[in-house]
């Protein structure tokens, strides 16, 4: 299908990759994994578009392979007043329009032999995307999707979410040799990751997704592209099998480095011996034996263990140290607030956070959760009010809302207090934003990389209430989980919009859900249960939270050096692998 050899490639700035390789076959259903900012998307551009870069190495694709792509950022044609069904057409429509412009050509061609050249590729491409049966393929890629009643609605009147999710029923209905995802997944609601999950699983061709999401991982891949480091390792099996293996192995390395170090330090000892031997008294033999010896630990070090897939970094996530002062009244409160556009989305929406709240707000795409958090992120809106006393800050969803995409990183960090490009370097770095980025314009950042930006910048601030639109979008595994961490330890107030599962259900004291064109307060726990109902599979849960409690313990059994303790835990996660 498409096979990688010893590519390398890069910017200036920054290297990318380092003579790496994998192949995807047929079938196969791949995720591509790795750090924000490590050069996931551009991998998939090279792979779609490879005569626009210069590399060194190959990427080989079948002379017959038809690429399919659906992009992270889905922009709407607002241009185009079509219904879903007419939308998800139009390519085929297109093709029969040209097949019947050739045969009408062939009447009067003088060059038969390129007309028919191009009809019988018109064919072929007929037959591949099963243009005769296009019509019966859309109602039943709908009915996957969960979207058959929104067959006859105009593209404008689909959230986001909505339109994302039809961008991705789009490319596959074309049938191509391998259809590509980039974080797909990203601003979809419960039921519509739900639905791509099983437009994913019931996908017979070859597929590659970017991906972040836990719940994808754990459900819709057979085989796994880690990129990290410049560098690449490829696992045929599921995420949680490749989280098994990759443990195994750091027990593996961890064992061999404790040898090594004694060994190492046995080495060093002798040789401080032998050498005051040698200052002692003048004796060759001596010399000779300093000498031998110091070769042999320069030769141990430089053997130890390097392993990029092992130590992964996460970032040091650390929001603003406040106190809230004791206050009587609300943090923030919203009185008798509605959203109407062609029709009503919310009416009598009213809500309070109390001092030192996490709460989340959690609903379907296209339920007016945006426009009310952009009102309360201006404060401007007379059913909102955001207390004097207390300072705040927000973290979009559209970068480009708090962050000037205009400006470099470093003219940003300006503002905030930097003086020289050594100290913002040094505070980026803890945020896994590493080397020449500080001078990267913005809008040349990857999107986790944005987020993360926006995240250590208001870390900076004294804010004592966090406005949080989806923080985890575009983040990668290890930042997630850096900022759920994050988020525990803040003192202070925390109103999230989030779609993230995981985050709401390990962050939010209760979440605020807007259904039926309101808002109404459940506990957290009364949330879980509902969304476990309707969207998940309870075993698979049960199972997740096992995983996450072992490997909880498997990283503090690695921080005491108890190798056989996590040894044991290793067999209890793996066990659970197997169900």
């Amino acid at each position: 299908m498409i096979r990688v050899e010893k590519l390398s490639h890069g910017f200036p700035a920054k290297d990318l990759y380092k003579d790496i390789s994998f192949e995807l076959e047929m079938g196969q259903h791949c995720a591509l994994i790795g750090s924000n900012g490590c050069g996931k998307s551009t991998l998939v551009d090279m792979m779609i578009n490879t005569d626009e870069y210069f590399f060194d190495g190959k990427i080989i694709k079948d002379d017959q392979c038809r690429i399919g792509y659906a992009s992270q950022f889905s922009v709407r044609d607002k241009a185009q007043e079509v219904t879903v069904f007419e939308y998800l057409s139009q390519r085929f429509i297109k093709n029969q329009e040209d097949i019947a412009a050739v045969c009408e050509e062939m009447a009067t061609a003088e060059d038969m032999d390129t007309v028919f050249e191009r009809y019988q590729t018109l064919l072929d491409l007929s037959e591949a995307m099963d243009t005769d049966n296009y019509e019966s393929n859309i109602r039943k890629a709908l009915y996957t999707a969960g979207m058959t009643d929104l067959e006859d609605t105009k593209l404008s009147n689909l959230s986001g979410g909505e339109y994302k999710l039809l961008q991705i029923v789009r490319e596959m209905l074309l049938k191509p040799n391998l259809l590509i995802l980039d974080e797909p997944d990203v601003f979809l609601d419960f039921a519509n990751l739900n639905s791509l999950c099983q437009l994913i699983n019931g996908y017979k061709g070859t597929l590659l997704a970017v991906t972040h999401n836990r719940y994808l991982l754990n459900h819709c891949f057979n085989k796994i592209l880690h990129l990290e480091n410049c560098e690449l390792q490829e696992f045929d099996g599921t995420y949680t099998e490749y989280r098994c293996s990759i443990l195994r192995e750091k027990l593996r390395l961890k064992i061999q480095s404790a040898e090594e170090e004694a060994e190492i330090a046995r080495t060093q000892e002798m040789v401080e011996i032998l050498r005051k031997r040698a200052t002692d008294m003048v004796n060759p033999v001596i010399g000779s034996a300093v000498n031998a010896k110091q070769t042999q630990l320069d030769r141990l070090k430089a053997r130890k263990i390097k392993a990029p897939f092992i130590e992964v970094r996460e970032p040091e996530i650390v929001l603003p140290e406040v106190e809230l002062p004791e206050m009587d009244a609300p943090v923030l409160s919203v009185t008798d607030y509605n959203v109407v556009f062609d029709k009503e989305l919310l009416e009598n929406v009213n809500f309070a956070l109390s001092a030192g709240e996490k709460v989340a707000i959690v609903g379907a795409n296209g339920t007016g959760k945006t426009t009310m958090t952009r009102d309360i992120f201006g404060n401007s809106h007379p059913s909102i009010h955001i207390d004097g006393n207390v300072t705040y800050a927000c973290l979009s969803q559209l970068q480009g809302e708090t962050l000037d995409e205009r400006k470099t990183v470093y003219e940003i960090l300006l503002d905030y207090g930097f003086n020289t490009r050594d100290d913002a370097r040094a505070y980026l770095a803890k945020y896994c934003l590493e080397g020449d980025l500080v001078d990267e314009l913005v809008g040349h950042l990857s999107g986790g990389e944005q987020n993360l930006l926006q995240i250590a910048l208001i870390a900076r601030t004294d804010a004592q209430l966090l406005l949080l639109d989806e923080p985890t979008s575009h983040l990668d595994l290890y930042a997630q989980i850096a900022l759920e961490k994050a988020l525990h330890e803040y003192k202070g107030t925390v109103l999230m919009v989030s779609h993230d599962f995981y985050l709401t259900a390990n962050c939010a004291d209760y979440v605020l859900l807007v259904e039926d064109n309101t808002v109404r307060r459940v506990r957290a726990r009364k949330f879980r249960k509902m969304v476990y109902d309707k969207y998940f599979d309870v075993a698979y849960l049960e199972i997740d939270r096992k995983k996450q409690e072992l490997e909880n313990e498997i990283t503090q059994g690695f921080k005491k050096n108890d190798f056989a303790a996590v040894d044991k835990l290793l067999e209890q996660m793996e066990a659970l692998c197997e169900i």
